[in-house]
């Protein structure tokens, strides 16, 4: 009878150890089967006569994926830059944007005839032709807004409001014109104007350029105070187009201060007299100012009374308070053969109906 491991005929003749040692080498452990990794060939590698699945990749296809990778970090990086470039152009901006023009001033002093009334600053505004007038920004009223031929009702709209607002700030801020600070009305001017304002308030002249009275209203704190902060106001604003880019706005208002001398304090209220400036501004606006709230000064001119003829206003406005008088006054002298910019040596009379009734 054949051994367990040997088949039933015996071993075949010729074969040393049988069947068994003929299959030895191909014969694998669980291991190995366990850990055999399997591939089923694809119908198409099938029909390919058993081509390989996975084939080399060529030098030019490895590089491709670098060449790929700039092409993406180079689009990257020019659609940032554009991003930046409209970012800081703004659509409406003309090459070679222009700088603007000096502001030209004109003050004119207004003499009294005779001495300048006082009482109460409520007495004196009632008995005045300012006492119709509104106190404060309600003063200063906004026309009817319509849009012109090359700019839209909001941006004629903007260039209104910021003239309001310059109006108020250089006007009627109790601050600004006792000689406080004047950062409020400075953020508003086009920044190609800051160093002609600054000067003029440094260094004031009354040369037609640099007065800092016609950038705003401002009176000698060492001499005069507000008697009232309620101060009178009454005016026209007016738009009209200074070019295809360019917005031009008109005002004309007339405000009236209760002034009182500095050092009567705020128990002599008795002691009140009214200062009157009438001031006509012109105002421009391009696309640049239209977008960042601010505006180019073009031209000022300033009518302020009761003041003597020969006070210099180019610092502050010198008014005559209660009780006193320009007497025999005249404007001060011109020499037409000095060298630079003519003085302004303008003066004109203050009409009697001007100053509060008895």
């Amino acid at each position: 009878m054949a051994g367990p491991g040997e088949p039933p005929e015996g071993t075949p003749e010729g074969v040393p150890g049988g069947g068994e040692d003929e299959y030895r080498s191909v014969v694998f452990d669980e291991s190995f089967v366990r850990a055999a990794r399997l591939q089923e060939f694809s119908a198409q590698e099938r029909l390919d006569d058993h081509a390989p699945a996975v084939r080399s990749r060529r030098a030019w296809a490895r590089s491709g994926g670098g060449r790929q990778a700039l092409i993406l970090v180079t689009l990257i990086a020019l659609a940032f830059a554009t991003a930046i470039y409209m970012g800081i152009r703004h659509p409406y901006q003309q090459p070679g944007a222009q700088v603007a023009e000096p502001l030209r001033v004109t003050l004119i002093p207004l003499a009294p005839r005779g001495p300048v009334p006082g009482g109460t600053p409520a007495d004196l505004f009632e008995h005045s032709p300012a006492a119709q007038y509104k106190a404060g920004a309600e003063g200063v009223t906004l026309p009817a807004v319509r849009a012109t031929q090359n700019f839209s009702e909001s941006q004629v709209m903007a260039a209104l409001v910021s003239a309001k607002e310059y109006i108020v700030r250089s006007a009627l801020d109790p601050d600004a014109l006792t000689g406080g600070a004047v950062r409020s009305v400075r953020v508003l001017i086009d920044p190609t104007q800051l160093g002609q304002f600054d000067r003029s308030l440094e260094r004031p002249a009354n040369d037609g350029r640099y007065a800092a009275t016609g950038w705003l209203v401002r009176f000698d704190p060492s001499r005069v105070a507000l008697a009232d902060q309620g101060i009178r106001v009454h005016g026209t604003l007016a738009v009209s187009e200074a070019g295809p880019d360019q917005l031009e706005v008109s005002g004309d208002h007339t405000s009236v201060y209760a002034l009182r001398p500095a050092d009567a304090g705020n128990g002599h209220a008795g002691d009140a007299s009214l200062f009157t400036v009438r001031r006509e501004v012109r105002m421009r606006f391009d696309r640049d100012d239209l977008r960042d709230h601010r505006l180019e000064m073009v031209q000022t001119s300033v009518q302020a009374g009761p003041e003597t003829c020969a006070a210099n206003a180019a610092g502050w406005l010198r008014p005559l308070l209660a009780g006193e008088s320009a007497k025999s006054d005249s404007p001060a002298g011109t020499n037409p053969y000095a060298p630079g910019r003519t003085t302004a040596s303008l003066c004109g009379e203050l009409a009697p109906n001007a100053l509060p009734s008895p």
